[in-house]
């Protein structure tokens, strides 16, 4: 191709970021299975210590197949660098720390994961940061909540387990206008459905457990630095507006500019917590990452299907899918997602909480356990697994009440799936 010409999504997914091996000319990105790594010299490994220079020191911190798949998914998202760490969870711990001062806030969308709300309320606060809830359904929620003290507001782009398509462009309105930076866990979408810095967001962040690796085998989180927020102003980021003191005097953000923040993530955040994604995994989420199109689009086909015979069965009550046309989200849905409303959705049964168990101890095709985005259809009961701890008064708001069941529908041929959910339907009624 020419060198004028800029690489499709599909290229991007299978060769951003890889080159052969410049020592054995192996094709794939090997695993670079190490603690750490060989100096030049001492000058060499000062320059590398003091941010003078890029390269490896220690795998905790950077190492060549963590490299390869943080400029793979940084180039599907379109930001400027990006940051692999062991988890979801992860991810948005080493984000918040890089912009966060204990007294502070973050404005986050009630409608999130789970282990999102809890670890948000409540191990945020062994750090002295706090959160404030807004409702992605009024956006004036988020407008209130603002305060001096917010340093973030936090979305997820198809919020779970609900599978709610949410208004980034709205929501980034009001990020802009109280002048921090939006955050978005663009994991149930992708960067194949979805890419939030189009619509307004500064940062992005993913489980790569879920849908990018894909297979249900490796463990990994990403922070996707945007390149857009102004981290000087008003001095209200410190961490990146103000001298490192073990870093001689540098400045982040005046030093690495629109990769600042990721850079920030890396030799502090990564550097000092230690949630370090290991090689093999890296490796595994960059084998998923090959087949990310084809996958997603056959996710999203697939739940459209299950999702219409739901729709129409006697013993459920609503099905919450934004890609189908009577959907409350369903306009959203085709401004954000317009190849696909994901592969993730909630329904309830008119037997309630008790039908909602029976069902999952019941399906056989299906898989009952807490994960997402696996090539084979999983299915779960929020209210008493995932969202067990969330208070009952959350539950509701999170899209997790009683009678609630997720699915992620997987890449199985879909009369079969449907086949599964009516005998263990049968079962429930």
């Amino acid at each position: 191709m020419s060198a004028e010409q800029t690489p499709g999504f599909n290229t991007l997914a299978i060769h951003a970021g890889a080159q052969p091996d410049p020592s054995t000319g192996a094709r794939i990105t090997p695993i670079y299975q190490t603690t750490g790594f060989v100096f030049n010299d001492a000058d060499h490994a000062a320059a590398l210590f003091g941010l003078q220079e890029f390269g490896n020191i220690y795998t905790r911190i950077m190492n060549p197949t963590q490299a390869v798949l943080e400029e793979r998914v940084a180039a599907l998202e379109g930001g400027t660098a990006a940051l692999a760490v062991a988890s979801g969870h992860a991810a948005q711990l080493i984000t918040f720390h890089a912009m966060m001062q204990p007294g502070d806030e973050i404005v986050a969308a009630k409608k999130l994961y789970g282990g999102s709300i809890n670890q948000l309320s409540q191990s945020f606060k062994s750090f002295g940061w706090n959160v404030v809830w807004a409702d992605t359904d009024d956006i004036s929620t988020f407008e209130a909540a603002i305060s001096p003290k917010t340093k973030a507001i936090f979305i997820e782009s198809i919020a779970n387990p609900g599978g709610v398509v949410t208004d980034i462009e709205a929501i980034a309105a009001v990020a802009k206008r109280a002048g921090v930076p939006l955050v978005v866990d663009n994991t149930m979408a992708t960067p194949y459905l979805c890419k939030p810095f189009d619509h307004g967001a500064d940062i992005v962040v993913h489980s790569l457990t879920k849908f990018i690796g894909g297979h249900g085998n490796s463990m990994g989180g990403v922070i996707v630095d945007g390149g857009s927020f102004d981290w000087s102003r008003e001095g209200r980021y410190p961490i990146l507006s103000e001298p490192r003191p073990e870093y001689h005097g540098i400045v982040l953000h005046e030093t690495f500019g629109n990769f600042a923040f990721a850079i920030a993530c890396r030799v502090l955040g990564l550097r000092d917590l230690g949630p370090a994604i290991s090689p093999f995994n890296a490796f595994l989420i960059l084998t998923g990452c090959e087949t990310l199109p084809l996958r997603m689009q056959r996710h999203c086909d697939n739940a459209l299907a299950v999702a219409e015979h739901l729709a129409g069965h006697k013993q459920v009550t609503w099905v919450s899918y934004a890609g189908l046309p009577g959907d409350r989200y369903h306009n959203l849905a085709k401004r954000y997602v317009p190849k696909g409303a994901g592969a993730v959705f909630t329904f309830g049964l008119a037997g309630g909480y008790d039908a909602g168990v029976t069902l999952v101890n019941e399906v056989q095709l299906f898989s009952h356990l807490a994960n997402l985005g696996d090539t084979r259809s999983l299915i779960i009961h929020p209210a008493s697994t995932t969202h067990r701890q969330v208070p009952d008064e959350h539950k509701a708001s999170a899209g997790a009440g009683p009678d609630v069941v997720r699915l992620s529908v997987g890449l199985e041929d879909p009369a079969d799936l449907i086949a599964d959910l009516e005998q263990a339907l049968a079962k429930a009624g």
